[in-house]
């Protein structure tokens, strides 16, 4: 008797958005609410994920969820050999015929996890099919939480990781009417002093967990630089102030 082979199943990226549970897409909750099983990244001293907690109210009770460890390492070879072994580890529920869900916070192609595993399966299996669904970043959720237009007209936008600083506002060759800082962190009073040398302090504002119950906008950025900063800090730079603080 044949056996007829399984069709592999799909991978879904999906961005849970920057905190809050009612900011999940409409199209990503129905997709958890049908996918086989879930995967989502963790820290390797811990299974903790943010992702899932946030997603959490929309998640089946029967649908298993596995976290998947990644060292915080700058070593290469290290970080992806991590990133193979979790991409095969998903390709096993896949060829098996399941779909799959990877949870990441935010927009799965904005500074995500989601967009290494994505491109290690394709290379590792090019015929999985893999879906992603887009998710509301942090600065969109921290521009709406502050009345805080982020561009207009003709105006630019220029978004950078905060891991180097205030660094990427100085050495761009093009002062952006917007510039978003995430991932601000440890550097906060580095681009604090970086914003002020540029003129542009009194026309920034940081948002801290953004969208958390517990979130904190900050308009005077001195407060930023000057006490211990939290993980889930991003700072919104504008040439010129927002509308809603013009008067």
């Amino acid at each position: 008797m044949s056996h007829q082979k399984l069709e592999p199943g799909t991978l879904y990226g999906i961005g849970v958005g920057p905190g809050d549970p009612d900011l999940i897409p409409v199209k990503a909750v129905k997709i958890l609410q049908k996918v086989d099983v879930i995967f989502t990244a963790s820290s390797t001293k811990n299974d903790h994920s943010l992702a899932v907690r946030v997603a959490d109210p929309h998640l089946p009770a029967k649908t298993p969820v596995h976290t998947l460890p990644f060292p915080m390492s700058r070593d290469r070879e290290t970080v992806c050999a991590a990133w193979a072994e979790n991409a095969r580890t998903v390709l096993e529920f896949l060829e098996q015929g399941q779909n799959a869900a990877f949870l990441t916070m935010g927009d799965p192609m904005t500074y995500s996890t989601f967009s290494y595993l994505m491109r290690t399966m394709h290379n590792l299996a090019p015929h999985i099919c893999i879906t992603t669904i887009p998710g509301i970043t942090s600065y969109q959720a921290a521009a709406a939480a502050t009345n805080t237009p982020l561009v207009e007209g003709e105006e630019n936008l220029l978004l950078l990781s905060g891991v180097k600083g205030g660094n990427g506002i100085r050495e761009s060759s093009m002062q952006a009417d917007t510039v978003v800082f995430l991932k601000a962190y440890k550097k906060c009073a580095h681009i604090v002093h970086s914003l002020e040398k540029c003129g542009r302090l009194n026309s920034s504002v940081g948002v801290v967990r953004c969208s958390f119950p517990d979130q904190e906008v900050v308009r005077d950025l001195s407060q930023l630089a000057n006490k211990d900063p939290k993980y889930w800090t991003l700072i919104l730079s504008r040439k010129k102030a927002p509308y809603a603080h013009k008067d």
